[in-house]
């Protein structure tokens, strides 16, 4: 996916999940979903886990955090993680 902005990727990614939310559910309710360019990249049991391996994973900052719940939350600073 072409270089976009944390904004970007996050309304993107937040779109992505929305869209696949029903098909991931049943086996990663309650989890942190961590997403870029519009893919699921892991599951993890805290938003801590899940923000400090994406830190890891992708340095630019550029993705996003989800928990899998039935109505997408915003988790504050963690639904803009990165950067």
């Amino acid at each position: 996916m072409a270089a976009w902005t944390l904004d970007q990727e996050i309304d993107a990614n937040y779109d992505f999940f929305r869209r696949h939310l029903n098909e991931i559910f049943a086996r990663e309710a309650g989890r942190i979903a961590v997403l870029r360019d519009c893919a699921f990249f892991g599951f993890f049991d805290s938003v801590t886990e899940a923000d400090a391996k994406a830190r890891v994973s992708f340095p630019d900052g550029i993705y996003s955090l989800q928990p899998v719940v039935q109505e997408p939350v915003d988790l504050g600073f963690y639904s803009h993680a990165g950067g």
